[in-house]
């Protein structure tokens, strides 16, 4: 099932790759790559799941996957089996161009644990110094 978080998203055509980063929650999808910046919404039914996202440049010069600075509509589907989703999708402004990609869903860090009791002290004077060089 796609779960509501954050993912690594890789995908593909023909003319180029590219990765970025998803977000999923409450049925929304938003996020972006090194160009261009997402959002729309997903259904999930068990572990397939659908989705349509409008895409939108942020950054000029690098071209999209697709080879084009316009706006897309995108329409994907996909399967997601634990915290690995694959899908299929495809603009319609480009019929003939197939976009696969593969999602990795980011599981947050706990924070690290807080420090228990005071600092020890420090005595300096304890340290053992170096022997002094000739010059």
């Amino acid at each position: 099932m796609l779960k509501d978080g954050t993912y690594a998203a890789w995908f593909k055509t023909a003319l180029g790759q590219d990765a970025g980063i998803l977000h999923v929650e409450d049925g929304k999808i938003w996020g972006h790559d090194s160009v261009m910046s997402y959002s729309g919404s997903c259904e999930v039914d068990g572990d397939r799941f659908t989705a349509t996202v409008t895409t939108k440049r942020h950054t000029d010069g690098q071209p999209t996957v697709f080879g084009d600075d316009q706006e897309l509509e995108l329409n994907f589907e996909g399967t997601c089996s634990g915290k690995i989703a694959t899908y299929v999708g495809k603009a319609e402004q480009f019929p003939g161009v197939l976009l696969e990609g593969t999602l990795i869903f980011s599981e947050q860090q706990p924070p690290p644990p807080e420090p228990s009791g005071s600092m020890p002290k420090s005595y300096p004077d304890n340290l053992s110094r170096l022997p002094k060089r000739p010059l």
